[in-house]
């Protein structure tokens, strides 16, 4: 597996995650779409081109959440996470727009082993994703349940 086990991380690691991905217009209609998400912030380039302080239409904030997520993956915890258990104080300071780049990093804020499995840890982690300027364009904070190492099996 890719990801890192519950040992591997520290209070205070920081993570630079090496993806990153271009956001396309067929991602944001698609999205939008896909959920149900009519604002014609997302969908009508004629209705945010002259009604929206942005001048375009912007990307989907919950398809960006996701997408920082996703990013994460391969080299946090792909294989090693047993559930998220949380998302907390999703913030986001400017829009993406299509055509645009996001990169994330991943810093961990607290960890504990799980007191009622032994095989499984929690971690706190803050992630803050950036464009291809380097501005802040979502930040939040997630809670996730770990495999801890040597302890893979999963009993329920």
């Amino acid at each position: 597996m890719a990801g890192k086990y519950y040992e591997d991380l520290h209070v205070g690691d920081v993570i630079h995650h090496s993806l990153g991905r271009t956001i396309t217009e067929m991602d944001n209609v698609l999205f939008s779409s896909l959920t149900m998400n009519t604002q014609p912030l997302h969908l009508n380039e004629d209705f945010a081109a002259n009604h929206t302080q942005f001048g375009r239409r912007i990307v989907n904030g919950i398809f960006t959440l996701g997408l920082a997520v996703g990013i994460t993956v391969p080299e946090l915890t792909e294989g090693t996470i047993v559930a998220n258990l949380s998302y907390e104080s999703v913030r986001h300071p400017r829009p993406m727009f299509h055509g645009d780049t996001l990169y994330v990093e991943s810093e961990v804020i607290e960890m504990r082993p799980s007191r009622s499995k032994p095989d499984r840890g929690i971690v706190r982690l803050r992630h803050v994703g950036r464009n291809q300027d380097g501005e802040a364009v979502i930040e939040f904070e997630r809670t996730v349940l770990m495999l801890r190492r040597g302890k893979e099996k999963i009993e329920d």
